[in-house]
């Protein structure tokens, strides 16, 4: 089969033969119907920093992935030929799909295990099944999982790009009164369509909204010390966006109101199988730009230029 194949930092994706995978024990080999294009992918071919995560080369990136199953293995009998499926990126042995030692789905074959397995609902499309691996997810974990947001709660969101735009609407759907903040006047205008009770430029307008839980997916230092000036007595921060890799914020508040601060990152099996439940209803379409697998370096450039509006997500035809 045809694969695109990771050589190294500052390397182009090469178009290579490679063996179809087959299924070991413990394995099924998965049909691969979409794949997202992610800005890590971008970071993997132009910053070495992340060589270490790779315990070989070559191998094929690609680590937001929907499909249906073609083989199982010994041992994975509860598992059958046909089914639809979304795989949660992290493996057992700490590697994730697409990294490490597991090829990713930027070719139309991979391997997955029962780590990694969840079955995708018939009302979720693979588009949607595929990006909910990584950007759902990471919004689903940050928002629910360790934010706790629920129905009669008051919820900050900062930044409606990718993650941002998802995690607000599941935060909505989920019952919670949501007011954003983004710095994007044209992304503003989302408000309603996500179902926001407010938006504005900054975290801080909403200060007298007495907000429990705000979740930063910007991370841009300045809005990361708007959320600690604005959440209510004993409100909770979860920072989940890196567009700096400090802040300065006023320790104050911090004190004074008694507030938490958590970190949260990409998300579990079980966090997956919880956000496609949620997706059954239909109510959570996140903007998505749908391409064919030949386009993927073409969009790796476009991640790389900012060209970008929605999601990336490769489509491999029946």
């Amino acid at each position: 089969m045809k694969a695109w194949r990771f050589h190294g930092t500052n390397q182009p994706l090469t178009l290579e033969d490679v063996p179809e995978p087959r299924a070991g024990e413990g394995e099924v080999v998965v049909a691969v119907k979409a794949a997202g294009v992610c800005h890590s992918d971008v970071s993997a071919l132009d910053d070495p920093g992340w060589m270490p995560l790779f315990s070989r080369t070559p191998m094929t990136l690609g680590h937001e992935n929907a499909g249906v199953l073609v083989e199982v293995g010994k041992g994975m009998e509860h598992w059958k030929v046909g089914e639809r499926v979304g795989l949660a990126p992290v493996m057992p042995d700490g590697d994730a799909i697409g990294y490490g030692k597991w090829d990713g789905g930027f070719g139309p074959r991979i391997r997955a295990t029962d780590a990694n397995l969840v079955r995708l609902p018939d009302e979720v499309g693979f588009d949607l099944g595929a990006m909910a691996t990584d950007a759902g997810l990471t919004s689903y974990r940050a928002m629910v999982t360790v934010g706790g947001a629920a129905k009669g709660r008051k919820v900050g969101v900062i930044g409606l790009g990718g993650l941002g735009y998802i995690g607000a609407r599941i935060a909505v759907l989920l019952g919670a009164e949501v007011y954003a903040a983004e710095a994007s006047p044209e992304t503003r205008k989302q408000a309603d369509e996500i179902g926001l009770a407010g938006v504005a430029e900054s975290i801080s307008e909403f200060k007298d909204e007495d907000l429990e839980l705000i979740v930063d997916y910007a991370g841009f230092g300045s809005t990361t010390a708007a959320a600690v000036e604005t959440l209510a007595e004993s409100g909770t921060l979860v920072q989940v966006g890196m567009g700096r890799l400090e802040a300065t914020v006023g320790t104050y508040p911090i004190i004074v109101n008694q507030l938490t601060i958590k970190g949260s990152k990409s998300g579990t099996r079980e966090d997956l199988e919880a956000l496609y439940a949620l997706m059954r209803s239909g109510e959570l379409k996140p903007p998505m730009d749908l391409i064919t697998p030949a386009m993927i370096p073409d969009a790796l450039d476009r991640l790389r230029k900012g060209d970008v509006t929605g999601r990336l997500v490769a489509v491999y035809e029946d």
